[in-house]
């Protein structure tokens, strides 16, 4: 399990750069959702459960941002029955 505090996120590039951190994407990632896909379907090994605390702040302060995240880890949990995400308050 990896767990990320996205709490202190405010805009999408915050969110990105937490991301990069706490998932281990390369130095070469894009910082853009087509980029995170990509990381998240090739480039790393995903966790098999991945939880985002704060994450009613992340929607606060970009929220945005905190949809695009969601939508891409739906389709990813579409595409790999292994993997499921929690986010707590």
């Amino acid at each position: 399990m990896v767990v990320i505090d996205v709490g202190p996120v405010s805009t999408d590039r915050d969110l990105h750069d937490v991301l990069k951190r706490e998932l281990g994407f390369p130095a070469f990632y894009g910082m853009n959702w087509a980029a995170f896909w990509d990381a998240i379907t090739g480039l790393i090994e995903m966790p098999r459960l991945l939880r985002f605390v704060h994450w009613a702040e992340l929607e606060r302060r970009a929220p945005l941002a905190a949809t695009a995240l969601r939508e891409q880890l739906v389709r990813y949990t579409e595409t790999n029955q292994e993997f499921s995400v929690i986010y707590d308050q």
